[in-house]
C-alpha cells in the first residue's frame, strides 16, 4: 500500500456505505466536487449538507483545508474531505465571494465548466478567447488567498494563459493526455509542459469517456498512459484524479452537463443512445480498487517512490504549498 492515498477528484451520490467503502480502500483524502452550477446561496446550503455528514459519521470522514488537516485524518483513520466547485457559478459576478469562500472551505475552484464562463472558455465552445478581464482579476484573488486554480473543463488557450496569469500553480484536477486518447477535455502535450513549469499537477482520470477504449480500458493500458505522461511532466507533477461518480443516477448526468443553460439535452461527449454514466472499467468500479492501479504502476516499470507519489504524495505536497495565503 503506498504511504498515502488521496484521489483528486470525486462526484459521488455521498452516504454512509461510501464513507466506509472510502475508509476499507484506505483513502485518506478526496477533491469532493460541492458545486457544479449551484449560486452562492446553493452552495452554502451544500456546505451545511455536509456538516451534517461530519457530524453523523466522525469516525469516517472530516473536513479537511490543509495539508496537516489531511495527515491528522489519516492518523486517526478518517478520509480527509477537501471541497471544491466545477465551476465559478458560486463567485457569481462578486470577486469578494472568493475570499468567503475559501473561509466556509473551498480549497479548488475550475474556472469554467465546459462553457464560456464570465472567467475563462470551456472546452466545448468554438471559439476560445481566452482569460477575461473578471478572470484575471479572480485569479488574482484565488492566488492571494489560496483557491487553486482548476482548469479540466477549460480551453486550451484559456488554460495556457491561467498558467501564464497566475502567480500560484494551477491544476487540471481530472482529465487525461489527448495524445493517447483525444476526448474534448483531455490535454494536449502544451498543456502538459506549461502545468509542470509551473508546478501544477494533472490528476489522471477514470472516468470512461476519458479512456482510450472507454470502459474497455485496460489497466495497462491506463498506467501505461501515466508512464508515458511523466516522461513529458515528471513523475513529480502526477496523481489521481479518478473523476468517480459512484451511486449517481443517470439523471445527474443531465445536471451536470445541462444546469440551468439549456433546454435540451448537451451530451457532450455520451453518446445518445446512451446518456447516462458509462460502465467502469473492471478493474476500477470505486474507492476499494485502488490498490489495483498502484500494481499497474508497479508493473509498467515505475518504483515504490514513484508509485508512492502518484497516489497521493504529489497531491499532499500540493496541497501544502498552494492552500494556504500567498507569501509576501
Amino acid at each position: 500500500m503506498s504511504s498515502i492515498r488521496i484521489d483528486g477528484l470525486q462526484y459521488a451520490n455521498w452516504s454512509e456505505s461510501i464513507f466506509r467503502e472510502m475508509r476499507a480502500g484506505d483513502i485518506d483524502a478526496v477533491h469532493v466536487t460541492i458545486a457544479y452550477h449551484e449560486n452562492f446561496r446553493e452552495t452554502v446550503a451544500n456546505f451545511e449538507a455536509w456538516n451534517r455528514w461530519f457530524e453523523r459519521f466522525p469516525e469516517l470522514i472530516c473536513k479537511a483545508g490543509s495539508a496537516d488537516d489531511v495527515r491528522a485524518a489519516k492518523a486517526s483513520g478518517r478520509t480527509a474531505i477537501v471541497f471544491g466547485f466545477q465551476n465559478p457559478s458560486p463567485i457569481e459576478d462578486d470577486i469578494g465571494l472568493v475570499e468567503i469562500l475559501h473561509t466556509l472551505g473551498a480549497r479548488f475552484m475550475q474556472l469554467t465548466y465546459n462553457n464560456q464562463s464570465l472567467l475563462a472558455t470551456g472546452c466545448y465552445e468554438a471559439e476560445d478567447p481566452g482569460i477575461t478581464r473578471m478572470g484575471r482579476e479572480v485569479i488574482r484573488e484565488m492566488n492571494r488567498v489560496g483557491l487553486v486554480i482548476d482548469m479540466s473543463h477549460s480551453a486550451e488557450r484559456s488554460t495556457l494563459e491561467a498558467a501564464e496569469i497566475s502567480e500560484r500553480p494551477i491544476v487540471v484536477s481530472h482529465a487525461n493526455p489527448a495524445s493517447w486518447h483525444p476526448a474534448l477535455r483531455n490535454k494536449s502535450e502544451t498543456v502538459m509542459r506549461a502545468l509542470a513549469a509551473c508546478d501544477g499537477m494533472l490528476g489522471f482520470s477514470l472516468y470512461p469517456h476519458h479512456l482510450k477504449g472507454g470502459s474497455a480500458c485496460t489497466l495497462a493500458e491506463f498506467c501505461q498512459a501515466i508512464a508515458d505522461a511523466a516522461e513529458v511532466m515528471g513523475v513529480e507533477h502526477l496523481g489521481i484524479g479518478s473523476d468517480l461518480c459512484q451511486d449517481q443516477p443517470d439523471s445527474v448526468v443531465e445536471w451536470m452537463r445541462v444546469g440551468r443553460w439549456s433546454k435540451t439535452m448537451d451530451y457532450g461527449e455520451g453518446s445518445k443512445d446512451n446518456p447516462g454514466f458509462p460502465p467502469m472499467p473492471d478493474w476500477f468500479g470505486g474507492n476499494t480498487d485502488f490498490g489495483n492501479i498502484e500494481s499497474g504502476l508497479r508493473a509498467v516499470g515505475f518504483s515504490e517512490a514513484d508509485v508512492a507519489a502518484i497516489m497521493g504524495e504529489n497531491w499532499l505536497r500540493f496541497f501544502e504549498r498552494n492552500f494556504g495565503p500567498m507569501t509576501p
